[in-house]
């Protein structure tokens, strides 16, 4: 199979995923998929919120919206241009985590541009959109099925892997995949570097940077480092867009249990019925708190977060990823900072 008709296939996907975040009912037939194909995606939709309340439709329709963005024709033509594409595919063991929708897409999508072939193992959380997807996708092109492959049991037969998962499944996996080429990624945070000079747009923005996904994913900014007397009430101000959070019961349990930790223990917090601030020197905060922290000179703050790099996924700010950015990355933009492409180029 040619890199052109892999490419071709996230263009039709691309299509018609833009035509179903637009349409409450189906469009027709130029949307790349029939009435049936458009309303099975969207009772899947409807009912993951039943069978994992994380996933709720507005979620869903964001992760669609970042596939949308990955596949984007000319950008993800010059991204499959920079890497060799093999004619002698290996078989690539995807474990994907399940914190988000579809969270491994961006995998998949190398080890399929660069000619390889890809064994999915679908999270428990998160297998009913990816399952979808990928039907349309060697539906649309029946080549692929020889080159994605979804494992119900035990895997079998690959020659690498790519896991994600928290440090303790790490753990795990350094045991169980140590004989072959691995690439795993562990538990990291995001955080945002002020420098008090933002707009409330921007401040905004970040709202959703923290709050976008519940504040699951470990792109979303759960610390701020804050410039001396930068006024706080300018983070509950323009954070007011996330309140609705709060009617959510599962981010709300999340909420009353972190409150009630900080009152019983007498730690000192900020709160807004909605999220809390605390101050903190730690980067990942539990779900429903943004920590943060004072500084005087951001030379210091940059040299202290070069320190840090191998905790941290993203940062938020001027000169950095721009605000409400963050659960937006490129095609270009690897989990880790670990060039996923080139690594398994190195397997050819």
């Amino acid at each position: 199979m040619e890199r052109k008709a892999i490419i071709e296939v996230f263009g039709q996907l691309r299509k018609a995923l833009s035509a179903f975040t637009l349409n409450e009912q189906w469009p027709g037939y130029e949307c790349g998929l029939t009435e049936d194909e458009f309303l099975s995606l969207q009772k899947i939709i409807n009912k993951e919120v039943q069978l994992n309340p994380w996933f709720t439709k507005e979620n869903c329709i964001k992760a669609l919206n970042g596939i949308i963005h990955l596949t984007e024709q000319e950008s993800l033509k010059y991204f499959g241009d920079s890497y060799q594409f093999t004619n002698k595919p290996k078989t690539i063991a995807l474990i994907m985590a399940g914190n988000l929708p579809f969270v491994g897409f961006h995998d998949l999508l190398c080890v399929l541009i660069t000619g390889n072939k890809a064994l999915c193992k679908l999270s428990s959380s998160d297998s009913r959109i990816p399952m979808k997807l990928i039907e349309w996708m060697c539906e649309w092109n029946p080549e692929l099925k020889e080159h994605i492959q979804i494992s119900l049991g035990p895997i079998k037969n690959y020659d690498g892997v790519i896991a994600t998962g928290s440090n303790n499944s790490i753990a795990q996996f350094e045991t169980y995949f140590n004989h072959v080429p691995h690439l795993f990624r562990k538990n990291r945070s995001s955080i945002a570097l002020l420098d008090g000079s933002e707009t409330d747009q921007e401040l905004k923005s970040l709202g959703s940077d923290c709050f976008d996904f519940f504040g699951m994913g470990c792109r979303n900014v759960s610390k701020l480092y804050l410039p001396t007397g930068f006024n706080l009430n300018r983070i509950f101000e323009n954070f007011l867009d996330q309140a609705h959070l709060i009617q959510h019961h599962k981010y709300g349990n999340n909420y009353d249990y972190n409150r009630t930790i900080f009152l019983m223990n007498q730690i000192p917090f900020l709160d807004n019925n909605v999220f809390m601030l605390k101050e903190d020197e730690g980067i990942h905060a539990p779900l429903s708190v943004i920590y943060y922290e004072f500084y005087s000179d951001k030379k210091v703050v940059l040299e202290k977060l070069e320190g840090m790099k191998e905790q941290l996924q993203a940062i938020v700010g001027h000169d950095f990823i721009p605000f409400g950015k963050a659960q937006a990355p490129d095609v270009t933009d690897f989990a880790d900072g670990v060039d996923t492409c080139t690594w398994l180029n190195s397997l050819i």
